[in-house]
C-alpha cells in the first residue's frame, strides 16, 4: 500500500512539464539531480539533488516558479525567481 503526498506529486508534475530532459544541457546532470537556474537578472545554474523536492520550502520555490514562468523555462532547467544568496542559504539548511 502506497502513501501519496500531494505536494510531491505536484513537484513531479512541474518537472514532467518542463523540458528539462529534452534539453541538450540536461545531459551533464548526474542521475538523482536536476538543474535549476537562480537569480534575479543574471541566472546562475545549480545542480541540486532531487531529494530537495520533498522539502516544503523548496516546493514553495517551485510554486513561485510556476506562477512566474508557467512551464516554459527557456534556460533548459527550472528557473527559480529568487536571489542567489537566498537560494544558497535555503538549500544549505535543507541538506
Amino acid at each position: 500500500m502506497a502513501i501519496r503526498f500531494p505536494a510531491i506529486s505536484h513537484a513531479k508534475q512541474i518537472l514532467r512539464r518542463s523540458n528539462l530532459v529534452a534539453n541538450q544541457a540536461a545531459k551533464d546532470v548526474p542521475k538523482g539531480y536536476l538543474a535549476v537556474y537562480v537569480g534575479e537578472s543574471q541566472k546562475k545554474r545549480f545542480i541540486v539533488p532531487i531529494s530537495l523536492l520533498n522539502q516544503p520550502s523548496f516546493q514553495e520555490l517551485l510554486r513561485k516558479s510556476e506562477e512566474e514562468f508557467g512551464f516554459n523555462h527557456p534556460m533548459g532547467g527550472i528557473t527559480i525567481p529568487c536571489r542567489e544568496d537566498d537560494f544558497i542559504d535555503l538549500t544549505s539548511r535543507l541538506r
